[in-house]
């Protein structure tokens, strides 16, 4: 899966489970300041993502995350790492 693939997912999963407006979703989109997501709707959002890692996700690993870009590239290392493995 691209990143351009993930983001396309998270952008959905963002419309369908937290309601958030299409024209919010950008890369540079900050979770907290600009979308309103708090630490329960992350803990939500990390569940929602799981099946796209296909593992365990672990919330050590989003912890620097503060924008969309950034959630994508934590969720795109993550494959990565369970690909080489």
């Amino acid at each position: 899966m691209t990143k351009q693939e993930m983001f396309e997912r998270l952008s959905t999963i963002l419309q369908e489970t937290f309601d958030t407006e299409a024209s919010k979703i950008t890369p540079e989109a900050r979770l907290y300041e600009d979308l309103d997501i708090d630490s329960i709707d992350a803990v939500d959002l990390i569940v929602k993502l799981k099946p796209i890692a296909g593992k365990r996700l672990h919330p050590d690993a989003f912890k620097a995350v503060r924008t969309l870009q950034d959630v994508v590239d934590a969720l795109y290392e993550l494959i990565q790492e369970k690909s080489a493995a």
